[in-house]
């Protein structure tokens, strides 16, 4: 996918130490017990207090199963690297609306092939028209001559996982 292509990269973000000291304060005000491990309730109550949204059932089943099962629930390091992961995806999505924003020159919530056009010019000027075109229908999910941030987003996250 030549789109794909364009927008993958490596992330290598880390929590800068005074969002690392805050996520352990949070672990250890969710653990009320001392147990040294957050139950699933405990989990939800940890992601609410950073992320300010309820944890949906199947999210908090996927933190869980990828637990040890010789523990009772999560222990910290294991929270620690679920919830930079949380955030590291939170800051991407935030990228990937900067850049869709950016396309989006007339504020519409979507981007058509003129948009395209004008912001691979701007990148990419000798990009041959049939290939903006090329990218544009393949981002163009539904094939309704609008790419809407889901498709666009789809289309950055394309590959992501596999460089």
């Amino acid at each position: 996918m030549f789109f794909s292509q364009a927008g993958a990269r490596t992330r290598t973000w880390e929590a800068s130490p005074s969002e690392h000291k805050k996520w352990v304060e949070v672990f250890r005000a969710c653990d009320e017990d001392n147990k040294g491990y957050l139950s699933r309730e405990d989990f939800k109550v940890a992601v609410v207090m950073l992320f300010g949204y309820k944890p949906s059932k199947i999210e908090a089943d996927s933190v869980m199963s990828s637990v040890n099962p010789n523990t009772s629930g999560i222990l910290l390091e294991e929270f620690l690297n679920v919830i930079r992961k949380k955030r590291e995806a939170q800051l991407y999505r935030n990228e990937t609306r900067h850049i869709f924003t950016a396309f989006d020159r007339h504020y519409r919530g979507y981007l058509t092939l003129e948009d395209f056009q004008k912001a691979f010019k701007q990148v990419a000027p000798k990009l041959p028209e049939r290939i903006i075109l090329e990218v544009f229908r393949e981002v163009d999910q539904d094939s309704d001559g609008h790419v809407s941030f889901k498709d666009f987003e789809y289309a950055m996250n394309y590959g992501q996982n596999e460089a």
